[in-house]
């Protein structure tokens, strides 16, 4: 068993899988796990952030809540990359449409993650990081789509720091040709650049942020993303086959 951290405590010698399923809502946690995987073992409950592990199609598998914001998904990305010895970590979340190419429902994959955070700034580096996902984790959902017949796009995120943004400047993010915007993709692919480790994030859109404004409510939000959740757990049996990394020191 691993040692715990401040805000992970292992409640289970089952511990973590090599690939973490992370939507930012504990409560999504909790349904991925009660509907989909068998023999799910509670992992982790500090502060409310639940985490389970079982069997998804013979494959162990963990998800956990990320909370939200990037400093949220920053420590219990690091925390699990860093001391829990996880190998790939799958965002699976919700998302506001920037353009008119992703509809309601429509399913995002960020490649990249353009952000108004100050996340990497913690790396004292002569230039702007751009943070990216893993092309391995991102092949292998492209290939569970294809086999499930779901169509996955796939651009840029704009990950921000501001939900109620005063200045009204999100749209302007669209312009640079990002899909979405949501609240944690550029620390999940910083940790996992930093550390040498593996990530993507797999979004529903859940809001329109253009005429005519459409949205979904919060329940949807947290048990109608099935075919969101069924191909990042197709990816995590995919990815089950690539090689261990090393934490980068």
């Amino acid at each position: 068993m691993s040692a715990n951290t401040p805000h992970i405590n292992l409640l289970s010698d089952i511990g973590f899988a090599k690939t973490v399923l992370m939507p930012g809502d504990p409560l999504r946690a909790g349904f991925i796990a009660e509907n989909y995987l068998e023999n799910a073992v509670p992992v982790n409950n500090v502060r409310g952030v639940n985490g389970f592990t079982g069997t998804y199609k013979g494959t162990k598998v963990s998800v956990m809540a990320s909370g939200m914001g990037m400093p949220s998904i920053g420590i219990y990305s690091y925390e699990l990359y860093k001391f829990f010895s996880v190998q790939n970590i799958i965002r699976v979340g919700s998302a506001g449409s920037l353009s008119a190419e992703c509809a309601l429902r429509d399913i995002v994959a960020g490649i990249s993650a353009c952000t108004d955070s100050s996340y990497a700034n913690q790396y004292l580096l002569n230039g702007t990081a751009a943070p990216t996902c893993s092309y391995d984790l991102l092949t292998l959902a492209h290939t569970a789509a294809r086999e499930k017949g779901t169509q996955l796009k796939t651009g840029p995120l704009f990950s921000t720091d501001v939900f109620y943004n005063d200045a009204g400047s999100t749209l302007e993010w669209a312009k640079l040709g990002c899909l979405a915007v949501e609240m944690e993709s550029a620390a999940l692919y910083l940790n996992a650049m930093r550390l040498g480790k593996r990530a993507l994030t797999i979004c529903t859109i859940s809001d329109l942020c253009y005429p005519p404004y459409d949205e979904l409510d919060a329940l949807a939000r947290q048990e109608s993303f099935t075919e969101m959740m069924e191909l990042a757990l197709g990816t995590a049996v995919l990815a089950e086959e690539l090689p261990a990394l090393e934490v980068r020191e």
